[in-house]
């Protein structure tokens, strides 16, 4: 009955998601090159809020925990288990005070009205998931960039989505990158839960009435620390607010 109700919702969702695309993409474009960074940001901001509160169509609901405990003044590196392209833009829009900027597969940076445009301009990178030579030194940028501005990285250590919300195994070597680059970094574990449930059907039709939770853990210098012990608290610290 669910996935019956969920078909013409869905389409209207979809319809509603790629129009607000289609619109702030000429919106984006006049505010970076006219207004420059600032204006560009406010723009995807909102977009990104009218993208969360498209998901309402659904039936998804969206909660936020413990954001008062992000550090401010300093390069943040956001750890989060990763479930579903919803997480983002939820993140973009609860996070917007910290300037969350994202570590991508490069197929993304072209094709997607709106979003393509964001990760090319916005302070993201691109990467080639397949050409190490090519990542790794667009990861160190990131890096040195929110060193330098005093903004934040958002990385996905499992590398791929959870379709069940069970993490994977994170791995090491992004993280490894943006610690050694961004030295005075706060690691900000972020655990999201349910998520994978808004596609438990796949991409059509979506899943209803999904209560999205994201809990920010307490967060932790990595000045001074192994980076081996930065990635066990890391991940046991995304993990342990995982609830299946």
């Amino acid at each position: 009955m669910e996935k019956i109700l969920s078909y013409p919702l869905t389409a209207i969702h979809y319809l509603v998601f790629y129009i607000l695309l289609l619109l702030f993409h000429p919106v984006q474009w006049v505010c970076l090159n006219v207004f420059g960074y600032q204006a560009h940001k406010k723009s995807v901001d909102i977009l990104n809020f009218f993208l969360v509160a498209a998901t309402g169509i659904v039936g998804t609901t969206y909660k936020f925990n413990n954001l008062d405990k992000v550090p401010r003044g300093v390069p943040l590196i956001i750890v989060a288990n990763h479930q579903s392209m919803y997480d983002i833009p939820a993140i973009i829009w609860f996070m917007r005070r910290v300037h969350p900027k994202f570590i991508s597969k490069k197929e993304l940076g072209k094709g997607i009205p709106s979003v393509s445009y964001n990760l090319r301009h916005g302070g993201s990178v691109l990467i080639d998931r397949k050409d190490p030579k090519q990542a790794l030194p667009a990861i160190k940028s990131m890096g040195e960039y929110i060193e330098k501005y005093k903004r934040s990285a958002v990385i996905f250590p499992e590398g791929t989505r959870s379709k069940t919300g069970i993490p994977k195994r994170f791995s090491e070597n992004g993280l490894k990158i943006l610690c050694k680059y961004a030295p005075s970094a706060y690691i900000v574990p972020l655990s999201i839960n349910n998520s994978w449930k808004i596609v438990r059907f796949g991409t059509f039709p979506l899943g209803l009435c999904s209560h999205l939770t994201f809990t920010v853990q307490e967060p932790f210098a990595i000045n001074g620390i192994p980076f081996a012990e930065v990635m066990t608290r890391a991940e046991n610290s995304v993990v342990q607010g995982i609830k299946n």
